[in-house]
């Protein structure tokens, strides 16, 4: 089977054009791992959601109420990444046809969304020769980027963009932290967690609110994160200052941070394990006698007959005791045992993306090109429970649609794939809330214009 028969044109063909039965027939229908055009391209006109996509960035604006902003997705900026690393930015539909034709027309290797502009970002260029400053973004949701290779130095199962399920812990735990604090703290409903596809996470915050913030409301919020500053250089990278936490960071530490470093990343990371491994660790306890008193009784019993698989908890809780002991009078040697907990845990998110409005971001459902796996959304309430290495996958979704195959007639051939859960969650637990609050809030503008212009007559 090659893909280029697929991409004849031929919808109503099957793939391979056999139905064997049982091994046989899975061994027919399967398709060769890897990411090509041609996979792109039944991607794009079976599976991707370009709909639900629409609809999402339209924010309601597509409907027929008086009030709605007809020229509000034709401000939109989308930018196609296509093969050979050519980017076509600024580009901009009008209507949900426009927008999947034109996706399926270039079959972008990746969709990256921006901000909404003053002015259609197509026609940027006549408004810059008339002279006027106009160009100039006014809308776009609040994001987080969050990379599991800003984390190599205290991770040992994998570096760079590897990422297994020991380490991947890391990112669900920046989900729990910095979903609860947007939710709780800012008071924001309309959030979007979406796997990158390979070595992270994407967070969307859409809420009307959060996506008319000034780039400098941005900043204060993302300074609102900020606890990680240091870089690979730095011995001590966290700073707890001040006679008491922030409740924030209180909230994070007590309900997610501690007990997922001492359940979790430090036996799974074997933190204490080798002299390497633990000195990183007292390098951040700022007094010398401490550290020396602890190094030297790791020295001594690394002969002992202590087990690989008790050593991390028991000098942990060495460590612990020795510095939250009575005599360690000192808030700053006390609050130690925090900071340590925070430089290994706490989310190490991008700053920058976070800061612009201008700044792209990849669209949920892309694929992927070097794993071929699919940007699907992730439900935040049951984090733990993702597994990146079990995504759908570009050449699996194929193989699924051939063993049931192609089908001229039907719109939503996700639903017999395992990318059907996620269009399913994007949907229903998302998109149709947002879309509600958003039909209220258009409604309630227009209602209260109305009634602003009735009290002026009355006058």
């Amino acid at each position: 089977m090659t893909m280029e028969e697929v991409d004849s044109g031929r919808d109503a063909m099957e793939i391979d054009g056999c139905e064997p039965e049982g091994q046989e027939k899975m061994r027919e229908n399967a398709v060769p791992d890897g990411f090509n055009a041609n996979y792109l391209k039944v991607y794009y006109g079976k599976l991707f959601p370009h709909s639900d996509l629409f609809k999402w960035m339209s924010y309601g604006n597509d409907g027929k109420h008086p009030a709605c902003d007809q020229s509000y997705i034709g401000r939109r900026e989308f930018s196609f990444t296509l093969a050979d690393d050519i980017y076509l930015r600024f580009q901009s539909f009008n209507s949900v046809h426009e927008m999947e034709n034109s996706i399926k027309e270039k079959c972008p290797f990746k969709i990256d969304i921006g901000p909404v502009y003053s002015v259609d970002p197509t026609k940027r260029h006549a408004y810059a020769q008339s002279g006027d400053n106009v160009f100039t973004p006014v809308e776009r949701e609040l994001v987080f980027d969050i990379d599991i290779t800003d984390y190599d130095d205290v991770r040992y199962c994998c570096s760079g963009a590897d990422v297994c399920l020991d380490c991947w812990p890391l990112m669900t735990v920046a989900i729990k932290v910095i979903d609860t604090a947007l939710r709780d703290d800012f008071g924001f409903n309309h959030i979007l967690w979406v796997y990158s596809g390979r070595r992270g996470v994407h967070c969307w915050v859409c809420d009307g609110r959060a996506r008319r913030l000034s780039n400098e409301q941005r900043a204060a919020i993302a300074d609102y994160f900020r606890v990680y500053k240091g870089n690979e250089n730095s011995q001590k990278k966290v700073s707890l200052v001040g006679p008491a936490l922030h409740p924030f960071l209180v909230r994070s530490y007590t309900e997610v941070l501690k007990d997922f470093f001492e359940e979790k990343l430090l036996p799974g990371q074997k933190l204490f394990s080798t002299e390497e491994r633990y000195k990183k660790i007292l390098e951040i306890i700022p007094d010398e006698s401490i550290t020396s008193e602890l190094r030297g009784k790791w020295q001594e019993n690394r002969r002992s007959s202590i087990s690989k698989e008790d050593i991390n908890a028991i000098r942990w809780e060495q460590l612990k005791h020795i510095l939250q002991s009575g005599k360690q009078k000192a808030q700053g040697l006390r609050r130690c045992v925090e900071e340590i907990v925070f430089s290994y845990t706490y989310p190490r998110l991008d700053m920058e993306v976070s800061k612009h409005m201008n700044h792209l971001l990849k669209a949920p459902f892309c694929v992927h090109p070097k794993t071929g796996r699919v940007c699907v959304p992730i439900d935040p309430k049951s984090c733990e429970e993702f597994d990146p290495t079990s995504v759908p996958t570009l050449s699996k979704l194929l193989e699924e649609l051939n063993m049931g195959g192609f089908r001229a007639d039907a719109d939503d051939e996700w639903e017999r794939t395992s990318l059907g859960k996620s269009v399913k969650f994007f949907r229903l637990s998302f998109l149709q809330p947002l879309l509600k609050s958003c039909k209220e809030e258009i409604e309630s503008a227009y209602n209260a214009k109305l009634q602003l212009s009735k009290n002026s007559l009355s006058w």
